[in-house]
C-alpha cells in the first residue's frame, strides 16, 4: 500500500482523488494500529447538545484529538475533565471531512491514584464555589427521629451494624433503600434512592424518613468513588431531609462528607449520631422531675416564711378588737333602759292618738281583704305553673329518649363493626397459624432426623463400640491395659464387663469355640 504515497516520475503517474486518497489513508491508519491505549493529559472538553463528547489527548509536545460517540459516553466510568492523566482505550481513524486523525476512546481510566486525587480536588473546589458545602446551608438533625432511612447495601455487614446499634441505643422504624455501594451502579442508585426518600408523602402508605444516613464499609478511593459523583453530591445537598454521610472508615474522605449535614467516621457512629441512648434520656427525665419538685416545694417554702414574716408585721389580731369589744359592752348595759323608754313613749302617743288608731286598723282591713283575693287567686296561678312545667318536663322528655335511642342505635353500630373487625383479626389470625405451623412443623422434624443421623447411636450400628471406663471412655490399647474394669456398649444397647488379667492377646487357638456365646449376636469380645 505505501507505493500509493510515491512519487512517481514521468507523465504516468496515477492520478487520485481526494476521497480516494482519503480513503487510502484511513485504511492504512486503521489497519497499523487497530485497538490502542494512549496515555495523556485531557485538554479541552466539548460536550455538544448531541451528547457526544469531544477532547483532547496531550502531552509535553503533541496532541491527539479524541471523541467518544452519545451511546458509549453515558457507560464511561471516568468523566473526562480539563487537567487530569488518564489512559484512553480505543481505535485510532481518520476524520476525512477535516483532513485529520483522531482516536475513537470508549473506556478511560485515570492514569493512577495522584490523577483520581488532582481530579477529586478540582471537582470540591468546583462544587464549593457553588455553595454547596457552606456551613449555613446544612440543617440541623433531629433529636429522636421516628422513622430512619438508611441507604447502603441489603448484605453487607454496616446495615447490620446499624440495626444493632440502633436496637441498643433507642429502637426506632428504619426503612432500607437497598443500593449498590461500588461499580457503575453506584453513583445513580443512591442518587435516586436519596430523591426517592425526599419524594415520599408524609401522610401516605410508606412513612417519610426524619433523618437518612448513607453508609457503606471501608475501601480504596477507586471503591469509593461512586460517592465522589456528582450527581451523589447534588442530591445531598439538594435533600429536604437531613443526612448523615457515613461513608469508609474515620480516615476516608468522600464529597458526600462535605455535601451532608453531618460526617460520621463509621456507619456504627452514624447510628449512635441518630438518636439519644434510651436509658440516660430516662435517667435525665427522672433528674429533672426531682429537681422541679425540690424548686416547687422550695418556692413554696419561702412563700410561706414570707407569709409569716408579714403576720409578725400586721401585730396581734385581738389587740385590734379589743377596743370596739369594749365599746360594746358599754353600750350593751345602757341599751335596755333606752328600749324600754323608747316604748313607752311610743305607746303613750299611740294612746293619745286614737283618730289615727282607727285609720291605722281600716288600712289594715283594706290590706287584709287584698291579701285573701290574693290567696283565693293562688291555687289557680299555681295550677297554671304546674301545667306550663309539665308541658316544658314533658318535651324534655321526649327529647332524651330520641337522643337515648339515636346513642343506643350508635352504640349497636360501634359493637357490630368491632365485631366484624374481631372476626377479621380472627380470620387472619387462624389463616397465619395453618400457614406458618406447617413449614415449622416440618423443619422440626428435619432438624429431629438431622439429630438422629448424627447421633453416635448410627455409628455403632456400622459396627463400632463404646468403651467406657471408671474414668471415662478408653480410646486406646494402652488405656485399657490400665484400666481393671471397662464396659463395652454395643448397638443393640446391650453392655458387657471385662476384667482383663492380663495384657490384651489374640485367643488361643485350643480355647472353647463358645466362648462368647449367651453375649448376643451384636456384642464383640475384647478378651
Amino acid at each position: 500500500m505505501m507505493e500509493l504515497f510515491e512519487d512517481a516520475p514521468g507523465s504516468n503517474a496515477h492520478e487520485f482523488t481526494v476521497s480516494e486518497l482519503s480513503g487510502a489513508v484511513k485504511r492504512t491508519l486503521e489497519g497499523e494500529f487497530g485497538r490502542v491505549r494512549v496515555r495523556g493529559e485531557i485538554g479541552r472538553v466539548s460536550r455538544p447538545s448531541s451528547g457526544h463528547l469531544y477532547f483532547d489527548l496531550k502531552d509535553d509536545r503533541s496532541v491527539i484529538a479524541a471523541v467518544t460517540w452519545k451511546g458509549q459516553a453515558a457507560r464511561l466510568s471516568t468523566r473526562p475533565e480539563e487537567g487530569i492523566e488518564v489512559i484512553a482505550t480505543g481505535r485510532l481513524t481518520t476524520f476525512p471531512g477535516q483532513s485529520k486523525y483522531q482516536l475513537i476512546v470508549d473506556e478511560i481510566e485515570p492514569a493512577g491514584a495522584g490523577a483520581l486525587m488532582m481530579m477529586l480536588e478540582k471537582r470540591r473546589k468546583a462544587l464549593a464555589a457553588e455553595g454547596l458545602f457552606d456551613e449555613a446551608r446544612k440543617r440541623p438533625l433531629p433529636f429522636l427521629p421516628r422513622v430512619i432511612g438508611v441507604v447502603t447495601s441489603p448484605s453487607g455487614a454496616v446495615i447490620r451494624d446499624i440495626l444493632h446499634r440502633l436496637r441498643d441505643r433507642f429502637p426506632t422504624r428504619v426503612l432500607i433503600w437497598p443500593v449498590a455501594v461500588q461499580g457503575e451502579g453506584c453513583a445513580p442508585q443512591v442518587t435516586a434512592a436519596i430523591q426517592g426518600f425526599n419524594a415520599l408523602d408524609p401522610a401516605g402508605p410508606i412513612p417519610r424518613p426524619d433523618l437518612i444516613i448513607v453508609a457503606r464499609g471501608g475501601g480504596s478511593l477507586e471503591d469509593l468513588w461512586g460517592f465522589n459523583e456528582e450527581t451523589v453530591v447534588r442530591a445531598a445537598a439538594a435533600s429536604r431531609i437531613p443526612l448523615i454521610s457515613a461513608v469508609g472508615h474515620e480516615t476516608d474522605t468522600t464529597l458526600i462528607d462535605f455535601a451532608s449535614d453531618r460526617r460520621a467516621p463509621t456507619p456504627t457512629a452514624a447510628a449512635e449520631i441518630a438518636v439519644p441512648v434510651r436509658a440516660e434520656l430516662a435517667a435525665r427525665l427522672g433528674e429533672s422531675g426531682i429537681r422541679m419538685i425540690r424548686a416547687a416545694r422550695s418556692r413554696h417554702d419561702r412563700h410561706r416564711q414570707r407569709l409569716t414574716d408579714l403576720g409578725r408585721a400586721l401585730g396581734r389580731p385581738q389587740a385590734l378588737t379589743d377596743p370596739a369589744r369594749q365599746r360594746f359592752d358599754l353600750f350593751a348595759e345602757r341599751l335596755e333602759p333606752a328600749l324600754r323608754a323608747f316604748v313607752r313613749s311610743r305607746r303613750d302617743r299611740l294612746n293619745a292618738l286614737p283618730l289615727s288608731l282607727s285609720a291605722l286598723r281600716s288600712g289594715l282591713r283594706g290590706r287584709r281583704e287584698r291579701l285573701e283575693d290574693q290567696a283565693r287567686r293562688l291555687p289557680l296561678c299555681a295550677e297554671r305553673q304546674q301545667a306550663r312545667q309539665r308541658e316544658r318536663l314533658a318535651g324534655l322528655s321526649e327529647r332524651l329518649d330520641r337522643a337515648r335511642q339515636r346513642t343506643l342505635a350508635q352504640a349497636q353500630r360501634d359493637i357490630a363493626r368491632e365485631g366484624d373487625r374481631i372476626s377479621a383479626l380472627t380470620r387472619r389470625l387462624i389463616a397465619a397459624g395453618a400457614r406458618l405451623l406447617p413449614p415449622r412443623r416440618e423443619r422440626l422434624e428435619r432438624i429431629d432426623r438431622l439429630r438422629q443421623t448424627l447421633g453416635y447411636n448410627e455409628t455403632l450400628r456400622r459396627g463400632y463400640a463404646i468403651v467406657r471406663g471408671p474414668q471415662g471412655l478408653i480410646t486406646s490399647a494402652a488405656q485399657a491395659m490400665q484400666t481393671p474394669r471397662f464396659e463395652i456398649e454395643f448397638a443393640n444397647d446391650d453392655r458387657m464387663q471385662a476384667r482383663p488379667d492380663a495384657p490384651a492377646r489374640p485367643p488361643r487357638k485350643d480355647s472353647p469355640k463358645d466362648d462368647s456365646e449367651g453375649q448376643g449376636k451384636d456384642q464383640k469380645s475384647l478378651f
